[in-house]
């Protein structure tokens, strides 16, 4: 049981910092504000820095993780391009990254909660990824 929700840890934790990544990356040539920008472009390059760590992880117990679920890409990939198109400034980004960080909040709490079992090194990642998460939204509240 130990190893198994483990390695289900270790996987939504490797889909989710994709999915943030990508995130912030389909937002990035919109920002207007250099803070902003340097505030995305950091908390992205905490978020590959994980995901180096958590491959590193995967890659010990050979297993090649997960890719973020392709509905949740595609709705996440649609939401910011209708918004953006209607109202491309820092605010609209700000808002977006804001919903995305609180959906990945959540569901990192639920996958803790649901792989209890998971070893403290696997628990840490999600532990972290759910800090990046509430600091860059907490950041992010300045341009609302």
């Amino acid at each position: 049981m130990h190893e198994n929700d483990t390695l289900k840890l270790l996987r939504e934790c490797d889909a989710g910092v994709k999915m943030g990544v990508s995130s912030i990356n389909e937002v990035l040539p919109d920002v207007k504000s250099d803070e902003m920008r340097r505030c995305l472009t950091d908390c992205r390059n905490q978020h590959e820095i994980l995901l180096s760590e958590i491959k590193t992880k995967l890659d010990e117990n050979c297993d090649k993780g997960k890719e973020p679920a392709p509905a949740a890409k595609g709705m996440s990939w649609i939401k910011t391009n209708v918004k953006m198109a209607l109202d491309d400034s820092d605010k609209t980004v700000a808002d977006l990254i804001t919903d995305g960080c609180n959906m990945g909040v959540k569901s990192l709490h639920r996958y803790l909660n649901q792989y209890s079992a998971a070893d403290d090194v696997s628990k840490g990642f999600a532990n972290r990824l759910i800090t990046l998460e509430d600091n860059l939204a907490h950041q992010m509240r300045n341009y609302l």
